[in-house]
Parts: structure tokens; sequence; C-alpha cells
């Protein structure tokens, strides 16, 4: 259950940022989905058509005057009258959500964290197919040394994550705790970059302090917790944007890659683990979402500003048909994507 209110409530923040987005700018609204395909149950509010659809593969929201061939193109608050900085901001209202979203839960965990005056346990989340989990470590495990690092004296983001990435290609120790026993591993950071001068093992950590006592709630907690929570988004940000950069320069190996059948995994995973741990997750998956929507790819948010950036440029609107052409090119590239990704799952469980 876990798995699918993570997904679940991920895309629906991601539609709801295009709404609200649009909301805020006066542009009209005719429907507002969670899934595709045919209309199950729904709402009406205000001129919008609330509904839950048949397949539960994304969502949509879909503007008055959007498509020039359809009534109310001419409509003069609909969306092909706006100019292109709000159409802009409108495609990148998802992308804002997610990152909101996964910076407030950041901060949460951050917050309530700081309430045990104990010494934090670094859990581990590792990436599928990545240098960590070839090597051996598991998510959930207990990091006690990375190097000559120990923990919890070594802060993560400060000492550890600079550690990993100066070290591309030479064998690191690692110590683990693994259902109190105490386990080894040698593994070599993946060179990437340009030059292959920084190391990525496919590890992130989050602190957990359930066992220790805790104390109630303070406003200081809030307070310490803000700048901590927005370097550990920025460092997700940057983890996130890596791992694409390298699937798209052929750095990475293909069995890194994971659909939701992995994500359920995972999710399924973090939450046996702890609350903190599920959080930490939803907070790294939506980071995913925000920044695979960003990308350039046609029907993708990122393809759509791209687009728009390039009639600005250009001064000249992309004749429908050749718009029609590219969205479905980007259609059949993300659906093939899509099935290869739920198969190459599938494959992971069988083997």
């Amino acid at each position: 259950m876990g798995p699918v209110i993570m997904l679940g409530g991920l895309i629906f923040v991601h539609e709801l940022g295009h709404f609200l987005t649009a909301k805020f700018m006066k542009m009209p609204v005719e429907v507002f989905s969670l899934g595709i395909g045919p209309r199950l149950v729904g709402f009406k509010w205000r001129e919008t058509d609330v509904r839950l659809s048949a397949l539960p593969l994304g969502g949509y929201v879909k503007l008055s005057g959007y498509n020039p061939e359809e009534p109310g193109a001419d409509d003069p608050y609909g969306f092909l009258k706006q100019p292109t900085w709000k159409r802009m901001l409108f495609y990148s209202g998802g992308v804002i959500a997610n990152i909101i979203v996964c910076a407030v839960l950041v901060y949460a965990v951050g917050a309530d964290q700081a309430r045990y005056p104990a010494d934090p346990v670094y859990r581990l989340n590792v990436a599928q197919g990545s240098a960590a989990e070839e090597g051996g470590l598991k998510t959930g495990d207990e990091l006690l040394r990375v190097g000559s690092l120990e923990l919890p004296q070594a802060n993560w983001n400060k000492d550890i994550v600079p550690f990993i990435k100066a070290h591309p290609g030479q064998p690191i120790d690692i110590q683990v705790m693994r259902g109190g026993e105490q386990l080894g591993f040698a593994i070599a950071p993946r060179p990437q970059g340009a030059q292959g001068k920084t190391g990525l093992l496919g590890i992130t950590a989050s602190q957990t302090i359930a066992s220790a006592p805790s104390r109630p709630v303070e406003f200081r907690d809030f307070v310490t917790a803000f700048p901590e929570s927005l370097q550990k988004t920025a460092v997700l940000g940057g983890m996130v944007f890596n791992g694409f950069w390298r699937l798209a320069s052929f750095q990475s190996n293909i069995k890194e890659l994971g659909g939701p059948i992995a994500i359920a995994k995972m999710g399924s995973e973090a939450a046996k683990a702890g609350w903190w741990d599920y959080l930490f997750l939803t907070a790294f998956i939506s980071m995913n979402l925000a920044v695979l929507n960003a990308l350039p790819i046609p029907l993708l948010d990122g393809g759509h500003v791209c687009i728009l950036a390039f009639e600005r440029i250009r001064r000249k609107d992309l004749a429908i048909e050749l718009k029609e052409k590219i969205l479905t090119v980007g259609f059949y590239f993300m659906a093939a994507l899509m099935v290869f990704v739920i198969a190459l799952d599938i494959w992971r469980i069988k083997n």
C-alpha cells in the first residue's frame, strides 16, 4: 500500500502543480485528471472536470484553448492566447511542485530528527544497478564507516559525499551493520563526468534515531533543520541529475534503470524500515520526477518548454502538423521506455 500511496501521491502533486499554476494565471482548466484514458469517476468544480481515469499511468491537465483545431481556441483567456512566459510557467508548474515536495519532506524529517539527542544512525538507500548494489550493499543497511571516516562522527554531506566523489574507480572500504552482523565491502565508485574525475556509488543515507529517547518538538528544531534540508535537497537534485546525465551519455550500466516495479520494491522496503526512510525515499522519487519531466524530451514538460523557446527565438509558431509529429515521436519514445523498464524490472525479479 505504501508504494501505491507514494507514486499516486507524487503524480497527483505534479499535476496539481500544473493546475494551480494555471489557476493562478487565470487560465481556464477544462480537465484535471489523475490517470489517463476513459473517465471513471469525478466531479465538476467550477469550469473544471476533476476526474479519476482508467489507466494509472500519470495524469494530465487540459486547458481551454489548448488545441487550435477545437472549439474554444479563440478564448481570450485560453492557453494559446497567453504570452510565452505564462505558457512556460504552466509547463514548469509540475516540476516546481515536485521539487517543493522533496524539500518539504526532507525538512520534516530533519526537524523531527532534531528531537533526538543521541547520535544518528545512517540507513542506506541503494539505487538499482548501482556500483553499491553490485558491490553488495542493500537498502536499510546501517552505515558504520566509509574509508577512514567513522559514523556518526563524520557528516554525510560534508565528509562522506566528498570522500566518495574524490575516489573514482578506487575501491573504498565500507563497513555496515545488517541484521546485527557487521559486514565489510570494498567497492569502487564509478567514474563520471567528462574526464571521469568524480566517483558515484549510487547511495543516499537517511538518519534514523528511533530507538533513542526523544523530547517534544520545539520551535528551534524547525529553525536548525532549515539550512541542512536545503543542502540535502540540493545534493539530491545533483545526484539525480548526474544519474540521468550518465544514462544519456552512455556512461552508466543499463541495469541502473528502474521502473514502477523497482520503485514499489524500494518503497515497500523503506516503509518497513520506518517513516523517516519512507519519507526520505518519497523525497528522492519526487526529485526524480522533477528532473525527468524537465528533460528536453517531446511530450514531457521540458520538451514543451523547448518548443516554446524555439518558437520565441524564431518569432513564429511551428505548424500544428509538425508539432503533432514531434509529440507523437515523444509519445512512442516514452511508451517504449516504459515497456523496457517494466521488462527490466520483471527480469530482475526472475533473476
